[in-house]
């Protein structure tokens, strides 16, 4: 990105009232950033949902200023800055109406052509939860999957050391600028990070610290990947909030189940039990649901039994599926003339008999 169409967008992106999404819809119309900075305000409130208000502040000099001494800041720290259009800017974010205008980045980051999945959870994560993790990140390592999460304590920082271990690429998806870190005891952790991926952030060098920018970062955590996984969570917390916006882009969430008695477990055990997300009992059910295959492999992980025995309905399924191959649930029940719930328990069945597979998207097919 040039230098001067950097200043513009950054200037924009300072403006108070425009946020990633209209920011994006004034660029669209204007054509760049520079462009809206210019255009005349009562051009601007002809474009459907912009108002005074969003605009009250838009011609103001210091939002040039205060780009200037961003750029410094970007310039004398080596940071990559990736515009929502540019090539390089992460594809699956560019799915995401709310992904962020700019992203900031440092380190040795290659997203291309790779699986990429979130591993999230509780700060205070249980000896158990740190198990799983560790040996879920070890199981998963041979199919080179990228490893994204905040950085922060018990969870976040115990999948990055694992991904660090394997030799696997691991990014820290930051609430603040990258001109600090936080929590300052995983500034240890800083350099094997960059040599292994680095770190993502849309937040500015002289962005104020808040605990809200938490949420806001965790929508980048989701539109990163093609999975989000939730290793532990009590009734409420962040990972929750990530895995329902995974949920919104379309993406898989995954969930470890645990006891009904442990409280680091109760968010992950609702997940389950309202469908949100696929329970995860092994490592591999990962690249099974996400439909990964080794590097040279020429056939699915799992094949189909020969001679499995089917009832009625899962006949009436599986010959739908044949004819009509990769269809979602809604539409099998639909078709097959089936209640939702009794659909969802025989395609478990078929699941398990190695007759069918889920995909992404929550999308069923015949093996």
């Amino acid at each position: 990105m040039k230098e001067n169409d950097l200043l513009y967008t950054l200037a924009l992106q300072h403006v108070p009232n425009i946020g990633d999404i209209i920011a994006k819809r004034l660029i669209s119309h204007c054509g760049s950033a520079e462009a809206v900075l210019k255009e005349k305000k009562h051009n601007l409130l002809k474009i459907d949902g912009i108002g005074t208000v969003t605009i009250s502040d838009l011609y103001k000099s210091h939002h040039i200023k205060e780009a200037e001494k961003e750029i410094e800041f970007i310039k004398d720290n080596d940071i990559e800055v990736a515009y929502f259009e540019d090539p390089h800017y992460p594809e699956k974010l560019k799915h995401c109406i709310d992904g962020p205008l700019l992203l900031f980045m440092s380190g040795n980051i290659n997203l291309k052509q790779q699986h990429i999945i979130s591993i999230v959870g509780a700060r205070k994560i249980t000896t158990s939860g740190i198990t799983f993790c560790e040996n879920l990140v070890e199981q998963l390592a041979p199919f080179n999957p990228v490893i994204i999460s905040g950085f922060a304590y018990g969870t976040d920082i115990t999948a990055h050391k694992a991904a660090i271990k394997h030799n696997l690429q691991t990014l820290g998806c930051l609430a603040h600028g990258l001109n600090q870190i936080y929590p300052k005891v995983h500034k240890k952790y800083m350099v094997d990070m960059e040599k292994n991926g680095g770190f993502f952030t849309d937040f500015w060098s002289s962005d104020t610290f808040d605990k809200n920018n938490f949420l806001k970062r965790n929508r980048i955590i989701a539109g990163l990947s093609e999975a989000t996984i939730v290793i532990e969570s009590a009734e409420k917390g962040g990972s929750l909030v990530t895995a329902d916006i995974a949920s919104s882009y379309n993406r898989d969430v995954f969930a470890v189940p645990g006891r009904t008695t442990d409280l680091q477990s109760v968010g992950c055990n609702n997940l389950i039990k309202q469908q949100k997300a696929h329970m995860l009992t092994t490592p591999l059910d990962v690249p099974y649901i996400l439909n990964w295959e080794l590097e040279g492999d020429k056939k699915p992980a799992i094949q189909k039994q020969l001679f499995v025995e089917l009832d009625a309905t899962e006949k009436l399924i599986y010959n739908y599926l044949k004819e009509n191959q990769k269809q979602p649930l809604d539409g099998i029940a639909v078709n097959c003339n089936l209640p939702i719930f009794k659909v969802a328990s025989v395609l478990l069945t078929m699941e398990l008999k190695g007759v069918i597979r889920p995909l992404p998207g929550k999308l069923f097919e015949i093996i």
